[in-house]
């Protein structure tokens, strides 16, 4: 016996860069360096294969990953050439004319995507079922216990199992077996696929309730890959703001007024989001080749004067010092460290990030921080750090692609490797937005039981920013504050 699958919870792991085979969205069969197969994305990409090695190039970031959604490094397509995130060559002589351009599915909501037979099967959380272009192909059941006729429910997370199987429309004719949704990716609406009536809507025939949470479909704030980058990523662009003039405005935060923020005339401004992260590793701007004006020092604090050190996270000394944890100037003012993507040349450079009260993939958290400034500066890259994105340094904010902290600072479980420990209560919560914020200042307390400075840190994220994930804001280029100046 089985039944349509309820409204559930979707896994926050799993809320991340697609790369599973699928449905390709171009018909040339002339387009060279393609395999058979085809590919889902979740932005538009090329598909580009150099021996047994198949990259996919992110259009509007350059960001290059393997198959598995994993991110190797960063592309000039101008220049015809993949670096790892080293800078070392992966690829050259790439005609970009030759490439492969993949798109999105259709998605109206967040769901899981499944690829097989060279196709793209879209599973929403009310279990209908669509293909790449929004189609309703059919319904995902759960499997049931065969006694009872009840779904099987899993004893440790006490929701229902993940597997289940896809039949036709007609309810009856099994098209796909024993699909776990736990092992798929998930996809979002994007401005490319905006949200719209699905012409897939069918009545659930589950009488099941929504789960009671504020959240709703559970979206993670560790949706985005977070990563410093961290041994010796090598930027080829230069910026094209570095205008040293400024002229003052006020905020309009009483609070924030007291502290004059000097925008930078003819500064980068726009919109984006911010993510965390903490690796530990020797920042980018400390390398000699990059500038080598951040600091580097020990697992004690103390300043390393080599610019040449090993970084911790390739096994030598060097990291991030601790006076870089976020600095709380007042309710709605704070100072931190960031990364800025690879190649804009930021290092040094400040931002007055402004939170506009929602979230990247949920805002239950977000209203309270709506008008606050964060303002950070630039001491590290991540060539898988998008455009717009600030990845701030936050003690358990998780380590993102590489982790220095491990084997060097007796700290506790710092969470899952992208997104933290706020991304644990989020799955530990089963998305009960309400949570958040006293399980995360649990966990600070439990994993830097022994290093105060370092739980303060992780405590920033809980109380001054809300437990808000992914908030979304608008940024302006600033002159950076004499905090972040003295510690940089």
């Amino acid at each position: 016996m089985k039944k349509r699958i309820l409204p559930l919870l979707l896994s926050a792991a799993a809320i991340a860069f697609i790369c599973n085979c699928g449905e390709e969205t171009t018909s040339s069969q002339d387009v060279k360096n393609v395999p058979a197969q085809a590919y889902v994305v979740t932005e538009p990409s090329f598909v580009y294969v150099e021996g047994d090695n198949t990259f996919i190039i992110s259009q509007t970031t350059g960001i290059v990953t393997d198959i598995q959604g994993n991110v190797v490094g960063n592309a000039d397509l101008n220049a015809g050439i993949i670096v790892d995130l080293n800078g070392a060559a992966l690829a050259s002589n790439i005609d970009i004319a030759t490439l492969k351009a993949v798109n999105p599915p259709t998605v109206t909501a967040p769901a899981w995507a499944f690829a097989a037979n060279d196709q793209v099967y879209v599973i929403y959380t009310d279990g209908n079922v669509t293909d790449a272009n929004g189609n309703p192909v059919g319904l995902f059941v759960y499997m049931t216990d065969p006694t009872t006729g009840t779904i099987v429910i899993d004893p440790v997370t006490q929701l229902p199992t993940t597997v289940g199987n896809i039949i036709a429309l007609d309810g009856v004719t099994p098209v796909f077996t024993n699909v776990d949704l736990g092992t798929l990716k998930v996809i979002l609406p994007t401005n490319d696929n905006p949200i719209a009536e699905s012409s897939a809507s069918l009545n659930p025939k589950s009488s099941a309730a929504t789960p009671a949470s504020s959240a709703g479909i559970a979206t993670s704030s560790a949706a985005t890959p977070k990563s410093s980058s961290s041994a010796k990523p090598t930027s080829s662009a230069n910026s094209s703001s570095s205008a040293k003039s400024s002229s003052s405005e006020a905020s309009s935060s009483s609070q924030v007024a007291a502290f004059q923020i000097k925008y930078v005339s003819g500064g980068k401004s726009g919109s984006g989001y911010a993510t965390r992260y903490w690796d530990c590793c020797k920042p980018h701007c400390a390398w000699p080749e990059h500038g080598g004006k951040a600091s580097t020092c020990d697992a004690k604090g103390n300043k390393i004067e080599d610019k040449s050190a090993t970084s911790m996270c390739d096994g030598g000394n060097a990291g991030i010092c601790r006076n870089q944890f976020p600095i709380a100037v007042n309710d709605t003012l704070a100072f931190a460290f960031a990364a800025t993507p690879g190649g804009e040349n930021n290092c040094g450079k400040c931002f007055d990030l402004v939170f506009t009260g929602e979230g990247k993939y949920a805002t239950d958290r977000h209203k309270k921080i709506k008008g606050h400034h964060l303002i950070v500066m630039s001491n590290n890259v991540g060539y898988d750090v998008a455009g717009g994105q600030f990845d701030v340094m936050i003690p358990g904010g998780g380590f993102g692609i590489f982790d220095g902290c491990s084997s060097k600072m007796g700290w506790g479980s710092q969470g899952t490797q992208y997104g933290g420990l706020l991304d644990e209560c989020e799955k530990e919560t089963n998305y009960y937005a309400a949570n958040y914020q006293k399980c995360l200042r649990t966990k600070c307390e439990k994993s830097f039981s022994m290093d105060p400075e370092a739980k303060e840190g992780c405590l920033f994220l809980a109380d001054w920013m809300n437990a808000a994930g992914n908030p979304l804001l608008t940024y302006k280029e600033v002159e950076c504050p004499q905090e972040l100046i003295d510690r940089f």
